[in-house]
């Protein structure tokens, strides 16, 4: 287990959207999050698994997609191809990050912003090598589902009926190597005792298996 770095503030222009990025010695890629409305870069939720994607030797950039400005402004919070666009001026700025430049990349989506890691995937296909969504919606990544080529997992908690549902039709759409997993006991949030750990657990190694198998191409 690497030690994690502490993280740095920074802003992702053109824009100066508001981000943490935390890159550990040898990192075999980053996991670019993308979070849901009402969240952050802040959320505690956010914060505790990216430490441990960082402990893992992952890098992480949490940010806000949306300026402060923007924020209340329901119309953005489920605009999707907005929130994808802002997944991809992040990772224009990844390329002339130093620290981060040339590591494989993967999103991390939740809730909405699981259908703005889609989209974005759809639209970069050869930039993007894996995708985790964490109870998220990727029904809402409609017509890009089919373009996304990064292997993806979708992960729903148990009690979760509806999202899974919802998650089991995107699967039937998804032509990238694609898993469902459901974890027993959970609901939306994965607020149950264990059950955000095992979220953890499923991600990384689904993002290390994959990123490593990018970076070797």
């Amino acid at each position: 287990m690497a030690k994690a770095p502490r993280a740095r503030d920074v802003e992702i222009l053109p824009l100066g959207l508001k981000g943490l990025l935390a890159v550990p010695d040898g990192a075999c890629g980053i996991v670019v999050f993308a979070h849901g409305s009402g969240s952050s870069r802040l959320s505690p939720r956010n914060t505790r698994v990216a430490r441990a994607f960082n402990e893992a030797g992952l890098a992480t950039l949490l940010f806000d997609l949306l300026l402060s400005s923007e924020a209340d402004d329901r119309r953005k919070v489920f605009d999707i191809p907005l929130l994808a666009g802002r997944l991809e001026h992040a990772l224009d700025w990844l390329e002339e990050e130093t620290t981060a430049a040339g590591l494989s990349v993967g999103l991390f989506g939740a809730s909405t912003g699981a259908a703005a890691a889609l989209t974005a995937a759809g639209r970069r296909p050869q930039r993007i090598s894996a995708v985790v969504s964490r109870g998220g919606r990727p029904d809402l990544a409609a017509d890009a589902l089919a373009d996304v080529l990064a292997p993806t997992l979708l992960i729903v908690g148990e009690y979760d009926t509806v999202v899974i549902e919802l998650n089991r039709r995107a699967m039937s759409q998804l032509t990238c190597p694609a898993r469902l997993e459901i974890v027993p006991g959970a609901t939306h949030l994965f607020e149950e005792p264990g059950t955000l750990d095992r979220v953890v657990s499923l991600a990384t190694a689904w993002f290390t298996q994959h990123l490593q198998e990018s970076l070797g191409q």
